[in-house]
């Protein structure tokens, strides 16, 4: 049981991690403020508002800031890591897609020289989302925990159900689509 307090500190943090990653990333590449937000495709207004905290990003613009930077998507919401962590169902920085019933939940961003995630997903039947290429090299697993999900890069989608396995070129377009209500998977992205 939590009482508000602890609620809205969680719902903070994920911002204030953001704003920080997207500040350090921005600067170790030595790219200005405008420079970024051409890149990634984004108004500078909503990438100043973003590494001011005071922005509530989707994934699609996390994706393009990344992208943009060359950095794994997990670096803009990474929190920092004690020696054990455990992430109860329901809690962890929580992404939302802009355009599908899609909600991604950073459980272990790739430690130094390791260059892998790993996600939970959950997602409702009703519209596709649909992700552009990732950093080239990128490779993602899928395992499907409950329901059923059709995906895989665009025209060489593949239905899975709970238990299936599948792995696919990340740097592509590729899409996520709930097939049954409470579909839930786990996601393991590489990069190479």
């Amino acid at each position: 049981m939590t009482d508000g307090k602890g609620d809205a500190a969680r719902s903070r943090l994920p911002r204030e991690w953001v704003a920080a990653a997207l500040r350090r990333e921005r600067t170790k590449a030595g790219i200005s403020l405008s420079e970024l937000a051409k890149r990634a495709g984004i108004a500078k207004s909503t990438l100043s508002q973003l590494e001011a905290a005071t922005g509530n990003p989707g994934i699609e613009t996390l994706w393009a800031l990344a992208v943009a930077l060359g950095v794994p998507f997990s670096v803009l919401v990474e929190s920092p890591a004690p020696a054990v962590t455990v992430i109860r169902a329901g809690e962890g920085p929580t992404m939302h897609a802009e355009q599908a019933s899609y909600a991604g939940t950073l459980l272990s961003p790739g430690p130094a020289g390791v260059r892998r995630d790993i996600y939970h997903g959950a997602m409702e039947p009703g519209s596709a989302r649909e992700s552009d290429a990732h950093i080239p090299g990128s490779v993602e697993h899928l395992v499907v925990s409950t329901g059923r999900l059709l995906a895989g890069p665009q025209g060489e989608t593949v239905e899975l159900g709970a238990g299936d396995y599948m792995s696919y070129r990340g740097d592509v377009p590729h899409l996520y689509e709930a097939l049954e209500p409470g579909t839930t998977f786990v996601l393991v992205m590489q990069h190479s």
